[in-house]
């Protein structure tokens, strides 16, 4: 292991030079984006990476509030049709200008089979390009949270995509490999210099950035190095042979803080972490109960929910780090409230009275699936739950893999158990009901990531009313009422919501982003 550490430090020192001149900020967290395709893969380290490259209509601030992006302004001008003014002069880095036509061509490719975007834009009917700077994006019925949806949809040059036969996302659950898997072309801040997944990845600043002179000082250089081993990030922070640390392991935020030439920014993420179980199947795929799924029966899940002690989990696994959910969603969501979060109370006796009257008194094995490189302590997680769920009989395999290997695994529904985390792009509820509660529905671009077979109409309906409600207090009642029945229906454990910390060199200056995405146009470096 000692070994292993010194030659990724190694790797890390020697793939860090740059001109003495330029400003390179270097830094790592524990796995890499999945694809720099814009809109095939929705997880939050791959988009983080892809919007330096890439950029939206809409953007979000440090305070996650909506602002301009590649479009000035937005406005309903009809009860189905928003129009969006696009900003002048704006070039990709290859010097080509943006126009309508591109943001067409993106909307109709993140719309695409293929797109783990499409449930974002599922109301969207028809983009149309009114003159070179005119959008008008036209619903089915009435949309009233379309912009934050928007700030979500990075956009490609239709040239540029066309040239290399990428008009179509990548399929990343079959693992197809095309040109924009490896390669990006923006209007974004930085251009893509070099691309070697898992391994190193350079951007460098984008000489035609439109936005070049409301972010004068940001760095000339991001070099992005993964290093899987906590300990190593840690290392090489402290050696200063990396700058910024995403993910410094929890237990040593205090060591962090007392190193001189370091320090740490805190904040509650936008993020909840819990347990998806396949309710859904006659049969679960990976258990020893033939015949029948005990996961269908609601006294199991609650047993399950009831088994977990998330205060130790707190404590012992998470530092502190952690607030403990009775919601799949954090607060900041619109629609989010403190009453619904308040979780079951920890109850092993009850539990197993509700094994028993479900008919496993002496429990049942299951395979559980997590990653272990993409939330914080996510293995440590699974193997506290594993252990607190054996008090009931539960027998967990647990199988621990890269998120390279366990997001394909849930998209192919390939999974009994499984642990996810969700964080929330829009900061509205309907994002999380419509891509974890809703009924999948290819047709309807619904339920993308429900891996649980959870369907009730009454959710459906819910969902497809609250994104087209233009009457707030209306809107407000459905959500609660969409909410109360998640809670009731119990398709998935929540855990918690994250808080997470940034460790970097006290010579960068950035604003810690609550969706944990940083976005480095924002940041200075001494």
């Amino acid at each position: 292991m000692f070994l292993a550490r010194m030659a990724v430090l190694a790797a890390v020192a020697l793939c860090t030079s740059s001109p003495a001149d330029a400003k390179t900020l270097r830094w790592a967290s524990q796995g890499d984006a999945l694809t720099l395709d814009p809109h095939s893969q929705n997880e939050g380290p791959t988009t983080a990476m892809n919007s330096h490259v890439y950029e939206a209509l809409i953007s979000r601030d440090p305070s996650l509030a909506k602002v301009p992006g590649l479009a000035l302004s937005w406005k309903t001008i009809a009860s189905d049709v928003w129009e969006y003014k696009l900003r002048p002069d704006v070039k990709f880095s290859d010097g080509t200008p943006f126009t309508a036509d591109d943001v067409v061509f993106s909307y109709n490719r993140a719309l695409s089979s293929s797109s783990d975007f499409k449930a974002y834009i599922s109301s969207i009917k028809e983009v149309k390009a009114i003159d070179p700077l005119t959008v008008h994006i036209i619903t089915d019925g009435p949309n009233p949270i379309l912009p934050d949806y928007t700030s979500a949809i990075l956009i490609m040059s239709k040239a540029w995509a066309e040239k290399h036969n990428v008009a179509k996302p990548q399929s990343f659950k079959d693992k197809e490999e095309t040109y924009a898997v490896r390669n990006a072309m923006g209007t974004g801040p930085y251009t893509v210099k070099q691309r070697d997944p898992d391994v190193r990845t350079v951007l460098e600043k984008n000489p035609t950035y439109w936005g070049a002179k409301d972010f004068p000082n940001y760095p000339d250089e991001l070099v992005y190095t993964p290093i899987k081993e906590p300990a190593t990030r840690v290392a090489a922070l402290i050696s200063g042979q990396v700058d910024f640390v995403l993910d410094a392991p929890l237990q040593d935020n205090a060591r962090i803080k007392q190193t001189p030439g370091l320090k740490t920014e805190e904040t509650a993420q936008v993020r909840s972490i819990f347990l998806g179980l396949d309710m859904g199947s006659a049969e679960l795929k990976y258990s020893d109960v033939k015949g029948k799924n005990p996961f269908a029966d609601k006294r199991v899940r609650q047993a399950m929910y009831q088994a977990i002690d998330i205060n130790a989990i707190k404590a012992k696994v998470m530092r502190n780090f952690s607030a403990p959910a009775g919601l799949t969603t954090a607060p900041g969501v619109h629609g989010y409230t403190k009453e619904l979060d308040e979780r079951l109370k920890y109850d092993v006796a009850g539990a197993k009275k509700l094994m028993a009257n479900a008919g496993y008194p002496n429990g049942f094995g299951v395979t559980l699936d997590c990653p272990n490189d993409r939330y914080n302590n996510d293995e440590q997680i699974c193997q506290a739950v594993a252990s607190m769920l054996a008090q009931i009989g539960i027998k967990i395999d647990l199988q621990a893999r890269s998120k390279t290997l366990h997001f394909p695994k849930l998209q192919k529904k390939d999974s009994s158990m499984f642990l996810l985390g969700w964080g929330v792009p829009t900061l509205d509820s309907h994002y999380v009901f419509t891509f974890l509660y809703q009924t999948e529905d290819a047709a309807k671009k619904v339920g993308g990531w429900n891996y649980t077979g959870y369907s009730n109409p009454k959710m459906d309906a819910l969902t497809d009313a609250m994104l087209k409600e233009v009457d707030q207090a209306k809107r407000d009642k459905m959500i609660a009422d969409a909410w109360a029945l998640a809670v009731a229906d119990m398709p998935y454990l929540p855990l918690h919501h994250q808080l997470i910390v940034w460790s970097m060199s006290d010579k960068v200056t950035i604003p810690i982003f609550a969706n944990d995405s940083p976005n480095f146009k924002y940041s200075t470096m001494k």
